[in-house]
Order: structure tokens, then sequence, then C-alpha cells
């Protein structure tokens, strides 16, 4: 099945978007772009936004990042030589505040980014999950479809 787009809501909200590009550009000021891109494509995935996955999967291959390793993002935890702790901690942080199970992140998640991220540049990588996810949101509600579609 093709969705079909609802709205161009950007259209409509216009100040809504500029907002978001600048939070969006102020959470991701110091954080590493290739780990950016990661966090974003992840999120993405389980927020099932194809338009964000088209983009940041592009945008990941642009800043350097391999095809192994974007292929194996939904299983960055099972393959313990692809990515480095500190993405593997930023990842598991990006599916805690994504999916929010129990509706908090579990402390074990959160110790473990902590012991890879300095504070500033964690509060920047809680800032970037968290405009992804409502990215994906505003995205998959208005059925964007990826770029070219």
């Amino acid at each position: 099945m093709t969705a079909t787009q609802r709205m161009n809501m950007w259209k409509h909200v216009p100040d809504v978007h500029q907002a978001m590009l600048g939070l969006h550009e102020a959470a991701k000021q110091g954080v590493d772009p290739v780990l950016t891109e990661l966090v974003l494509t992840r999120a993405s995935q389980i927020n099932r936004c194809a338009f964000c996955i088209d983009m940041h999967v592009k945008d990941a291959r642009k800043a350097g990042e391999t095809e192994e390793r974007i292929y194996f993002l939904n299983a960055f935890d099972e393959v313990e030589d692809v990515y480095t702790e500190k993405e593997r901690a930023a990842l598991a942080l990006t599916e805690a505040i994504t999916v929010l199970t129990d509706g908090f992140v579990p402390d074990d998640v959160y110790q473990r980014a902590a012991k890879q991220f300095e504070e500033p540049e964690l509060a920047r990588l809680i800032a970037l999950i968290t405009t992804i996810n409502a990215w994906n949101r505003m995205s998959v509600a208005t059925r964007t479809p990826p770029a070219g579609r």
C-alpha cells in the first residue's frame, strides 16, 4: 500500500516549520554529524517515518557513514564490533526516548549515555532525539512521502 499525502503541513504553518528548523539546528550543535544521522535515522525507523528515513540515510552517507552501519542500525546492540560504545549508548537512549515503554527513560539507559557524554553534549543529544520525534510525528500524521515520490 502506498500512502497518499494528506496535506502539506508546512504550507499552512510556515512559522512552525521555521521554529522546528531552528530547534533542530540548535540541538545538533556540537554533536558529531555521523552520530547525529545515526540517531535521526534510528528514531525515524522506530516511528516508521519514510520521509525522514530517506532523508537521514542519505545525509548519513554524505556525512561518511558506511552502508554496513546503516544496514545494521536496526540491530545496533547485536553487533558489538560495528558501533562504538558511545554510539551504542546514544542509540539505546534514542530508543528509550522514542518508545517511552513505561512512560520514562530507564535509569540504566540514561546512565549508560551519561558515562559516554559530557552533560552539555548529552543535553543536546536529548534535544536532538526529542526534535526528530516531533518531526517524525508530523510527517507520519500528514503522510509526507520521501523526496521524489
